[in-house]
């Protein structure tokens, strides 16, 4: 392609491959061999600009880029291989501003509080995950197991992180033992401060440096890969960091945010709003998810906040923000044509139409939405007493209102376990052994009701703290505390139970795959449904008190035997290890508008599975 087309497909927004025009490229004769460097920049308000690098000791005046492009276009080549070599742009503007920019299209960037960006040899690594991205398939009827972490607060040891590639092995393990389909990180690319866990980025083409070099993340994502373990990148697509070294204000003006200050001024996180108006703006994004896929082999993106992105500020009185819902439309669009397989998750709290339905359908192109009615609805129906909950048994039935409007995850995610809102296990009523109870009850209804799975590190094992980025998890409990250490033992059987049992996940999206049992025994708060797939036929009941029930009438839609396959309430778990020994037969006598029934031991506040024998 030639320069100038790239550059009107830039300006357009048409250009999905920015990054192999601007930024700093090293330039390699046919034999690989390094002759010179590149750097090109976007600055159409620039008076000029010059490169200040550890190379010229930050003396601009010997490096001054030279205008290519009347839209504003600055390169400059020198016969140099500057590999490693620290630098930055000096900007100065119309108005006699000086501005001391990172490149926008770093790969690599100082390691914080230094900020400048560095030349980096992004091609070379040879991958080994051809199998896995050979086998790979959209997971729609597929068992999805998201584990949803931070990387420094997962392994920071002694408050120093270790590299990506040390950590690779002991993560690889910790997700395979834990029956885990996919790791979702927070954002990876450069951003300047810790606290803000990645979300207030400045380099959306640099993976941070907090870790390492980006051929090490690569290392990390291939041996995830061969371990047959998908990984997931979370991602802010509709506004950017403030900070004067990053993208903000790049050349003195509002070069890709919005003109309006109203628009642009996103308070409540103290950042900038993009203008998707803007061609330049959807060449940039598009181009850096484009570049996670291919150059990182990315299995997909959840992307934050999008309310803000569906309306204005985020909230629906100020209007569809119809620019961007039309590039989200773009975007989905040329990311599955990448990949077919992708997951690009929504996590939106708006009740927007077809947010999971495909652009050719009238939809937004997402394939799968965080389903954030359901955690709320959940995590409210659970932090109330028991003895109250028969009032609000809807906050667990109105789910299922609308949950095949969309393709849903259900997220216990890492913003319902920080700023005072409690650990998952804190949130349950009760005292220790109860919390523990009602902490195995609300993890069996996630893997049993219909939607893929996401929870947050050290939920897994029952954690009493809330998630704190600048302290490692509290991996102690599980070493030093029998209760903590069968809790965990508890959520690696029931992820193994929901792997291993098609019914639990192969319709998850279709309405034959759920049918209510029980949903109106207020008094007794005591629920139960069924989960089918074509092979499999699964009962799940839920107590939602400390009741016992040593024989609970259920009815049941086939006769047969029922064989109980798991139940959250035996010892090995820390229950009271009430369950249901032997195949139970089915009485003929209608009951809850089904033709048979089981006479069922119901332990408290537990989760029964039975599985379908047959006649």
């Amino acid at each position: 392609m030639k320069m100038n087309n790239q550059i009107d497909l830039f300006l357009l927004g048409k250009d999905y491959n920015s990054h192999k025009l601007f930024g700093a490229h090293l330039l390699k004769d046919k034999l690989g061999n390094i002759y010179a460097t590149r750097f090109t920049v976007y600055a159409p308000n620039a008076k000029k600009v010059r490169l200040i690098s550890s190379h010229n000791n930050y003396q601009g005046y010997m490096h001054e880029l030279t205008k290519i492009s009347d839209y504003g276009i600055f390169s400059i080549e020198i016969p140099e291989n500057l590999e490693w070599v620290a630098y930055k742009y000096e900007i100065f503007t119309h108005k006699g501003e000086i501005l001391y920019k990172s490149d926008p299209f770093a790969f690599y960037s100082e390691k914080r509080p230094n900020n400048s960006s560095i030349v980096y040899d992004i091609d070379g690594y040879q991958w080994n995950d051809k199998d896995y991205l050979k086998n790979k398939e959209p997971v729609y009827k597929k068992p999805v197991l998201i584990y949803e972490m931070h990387f420094g607060s997962w392994q920071r040891r002694f408050g120093q992180f270790k590299n990506y590639n040390e950590v690779v092995d002991d993560l690889i393990n910790y997700l395979t033992d834990n029956n885990f389909t996919h790791v979702e990180f927070l954002p990876l690319y450069e951003h300047p401060l810790d606290d803000s866990w990645g979300y207030q980025g400045t380099g959306f083409f640099s993976a941070t440096s907090r870790y390492g070099s980006p051929k090490d993340l690569m290392y990390l994502i291939d041996k995830l890969h061969q371990a047959n373990i998908g990984v997931i990148i979370d991602w802010v697509l509709g506004h950017i960091n403030k900070d004067s070294h990053g993208l903000s204000r790049f050349d003195g003006t509002y070069l890709y945010e919005f003109d309006d200050k109203f628009l642009r001024e996103n308070v409540v996180w103290g950042t900038n709003n993009l203008d998707f108006a803007k061609g330049i703006t959807k060449s940039f994004m598009t181009s850096a998810l484009t570049f996670w896929v291919k150059y990182f082999h990315v299995d997909g993106f959840r992307i934050d906040a999008v309310s803000n992105l569906i309306y204005h500020l985020g909230d629906i009185n100020n209007g569809e923000n119809t620019n961007a819902i039309n590039y989200i439309k773009e975007l989905s669009t040329h990311l599955f044509q990448l990949d077919d397989t992708l997951i690009f998750s929504a996590e939106d709290s708006t009740s927007y139409p077809k947010v999971t339905h495909k652009v050719s359908e009238g939809g937004l192109g997402f394939n799968y939405k965080w389903n954030m009615g359901y955690m709320n609805d959940t995590l409210n129906y659970f932090k109330k007493d028991p003895i109250h909950r028969k009032y609000h048994s809807d906050l667990i039935t109105f789910s299922m209102v609308y949950a095949y409007n969309e393709n849903f995850i259900l997220p216990y995610s890492h913003d319902e376990v920080v700023h005072m809102k409690g650990s998952l296990i804190n949130k349950m009523p009760g005292d220790y052994y109860l919390k523990f109870a009602n902490w195995r009850l609300l993890l069996g209804y996630q893997m049993t009701f219909p939607g893929k799975k996401l929870i947050f590190m050290g939920q897994e094992f029952a954690s009493f703290s809330e998630w704190d980025n600048n302290k490692e998890l509290d991996w102690h409990l599980i070493v030093e505390y029998e209760t903590h250490k069968k809790a965990h033992n508890y959520f690696k059987a029931l992820t193994h139970l929901y792997k291993n049992h098609n019914a639990l996940y192969e319709l998850d999206h279709n309405p034959k795959g759920f049918k209510w049992l029980i949903n109106d025994h207020h008094n007794s708060s005591l629920f139960a449904y069924v989960r089918k797939s074509h092979n499999e036929t699964l009962v799940i009941i839920l107590n939602m008190t400390p009741n016992y029930y040593e024989s609970y009438e259920i009815g049941v839609p086939f006769k047969g035997l029922y064989e109980e396959i798991f139940n959250s309430d035996k010892s090995e778990f820390g229950g009271d290890n009430n369950y249901n020994g032997m195949p139970l037969k089915t009485f003929n006598e209608t009951r809850n508008n089904n033709p048979y029934y089981l006479k069922v031991k119901v332990s408290s506040l537990s989760v029964t599975i039975l599985k379908y024998k047959g006649k």
